[in-house]
C-alpha cells in the first residue's frame, strides 16, 4: 500500500453511485485548484526558493504557517497569544532546529492558502490542520503523521451509544464537505441536512432538528470544549494522517530528515501523546472503522434522503 493510501482512508465502498460521483468530483475539483495554484504562482511544479536548512539557522528563525481559528490544534487564546496542539508542534520544531522555542514565526493561514504561501517562499514549513492527499504530495513533501483526525459525531441524545443507534434520524453535515461520503456510506439510512456553518448545526441540534452533527473529530473536540453537554460517538468513519508540509528537492532533504527525526523522538519519548492529551484530542479511546488495504467499489446501491446537500466540497 502507497504512503498516500496509508496516511488517508476511507472503508470500502459498495459502489453507491453517489458516492462514486463525489469521489470523481473531488478529484476532478483537486486537479483544478493543483492547476490554478500552479497558475497563479507561475510554477511548473513544486519549485521554490525557500529557506533550507542552512539558511533557517542561519536567520535563527523558522516561520510557519499555521491556523488560529481550529481549536484545540491552533488558535488565539484570551491572552491574544497562539496556543494548541499545531502550536507546541511549531515550538518544539524550532527547539530541534534552532535551540529555542521562542525562535518562530508563527503565520496565521487560510486553508487556501497552506501550500501557496510555502511556493511562494512565505513560511518555511506548514503545520495548519493539513491532511495528506494525492494532488497536495504532488507539490510538498509530507513528514509523519503527528496526528490522525478523522471523521466523528456528536450529540446529546442520551440513547445514542454509538453511530448505529441512530438509524433513520436527521444527521447534520457541512454542505460539499467529505464527511458526506462517510455517513453515505456507514449510515444509508440516515437524511443528512447540509448546513452552511458550524453555529447552523448547533442551532439545529438545540431545536431537535438534527440528533447528531458530523465533521472532523479534532474540530468536535473543540465543540464539546465549549459546549460540555456534548459528548463524541466513540468511533471515527474514516481516518486521515495531518503531516507537516515541506517543500521537495534536495535541497530541503536536510530540513525533511531533521523534521522526520524530530518526530520519531516525540513519539518515542510520549512527547506528542502528551501533548495531544493535554489538548483532549481523541487519541486511543476513539474505535476506527478501518480498512487501509482495500478502496471503495462493488455494485451499486440506494442513497440517504438529502436535504440541501451539493457535491461541491471543501
Amino acid at each position: 500500500m502507497d504512503l498516500i493510501k496509508w496516511l488517508r482512508w476511507r472503508p470500502p465502498n459498495k459502489g453507491h453511485p453517489l458516492v462514486v460521483k463525489s469521489a470523481a468530483v473531488r478529484r476532478l475539483r483537486s486537479a483544478a485548484i493543483l492547476w490554478a495554484v500552479l497558475t497563479a504562482l507561475g510554477l511548473p511544479g513544486s519549485s521554490s526558493t525557500a529557506a533550507d536548512l542552512a539558511t533557517i539557522r542561519d536567520r535563527g528563525q523558522l516561520i510557519v504557517a499555521v491556523k488560529s481559528n481550529t481549536p484545540p490544534l491552533g488558535f488565539v487564546g484570551e491572552d491574544g497569544v497562539l496556543r494548541g496542539l499545531e502550536i507546541d508542534i511549531a515550538r518544539q520544531l524550532a527547539q530541534v532546529l534552532l535551540g529555542d522555542p521562542n525562535a518562530v514565526t508563527l503565520v496565521p493561514t487560510s486553508n487556501t492558502e497552506r501550500i501557496p504561501a510555502l511556493l511562494r517562499d512565505e513560511v518555511d514549513v506548514v503545520i495548519a490542520r493539513l491532511s495528506v492527499t494525492e494532488q497536495r504530495a504532488r507539490l510538498v513533501d509530507f513528514s509523519r503523521p503527528y496526528y490522525y483526525d478523522g471523521t466523528a459525531l456528536i450529540t446529546k441524545a442520551p440513547e445514542l451509544r454509538q453511530f448505529t443507534d441512530i438509524g433513520l434520524r436527521p444527521v447534520a453535515v457541512l454542505t460539499g464537505s467529505d464527511t458526506i461520503d462517510d455517513l453515505r456510506w456507514h449510515l444509508p439510512q440516515a437524511t443528512l441536512v447540509g448546513l452552511e456553518s458550524y453555529q447552523a448545526a448547533y442551532e439545529l441540534l438545540e431545536t431537535g432538528e438534527a440528533i447528531a452533527f458530523a465533521a472532523d473529530a479534532s474540530l468536535l473536540t473543540g465543540w464539546t470544549q465549549r459546549y460540555p453537554e456534548y459528548r463524541m460517538l466513540p468511533t471515527l468513519l474514516s481516518a486521515e494522517g495531518l503531516s507537516i508540509a515541506m517543500l521537495k528537492g534536495l535541497q530541503y532533504q536536510p530540513l525533511q530528515a531533521a523534521v522526520d527525526d524530530a518526530m520519531d523522538v516525540w513519539y518515542a519519548t510520549g512527547w506528542l501523546q502528551e501533548r495531544i492529551a493535554h489538548w483532549g484530542l481523541p487519541l486511543d479511546d476513539l474505535e476506527r472503522l478501518e480498512d487501509p488495504e482495500s478502496e471503495r467499489h462493488g455494485e451499486d446501491g440506494p442513497g440517504p434522503p438529502i436535504n440541501n446537500l451539493n457535491e461541491s466540497g471543501t
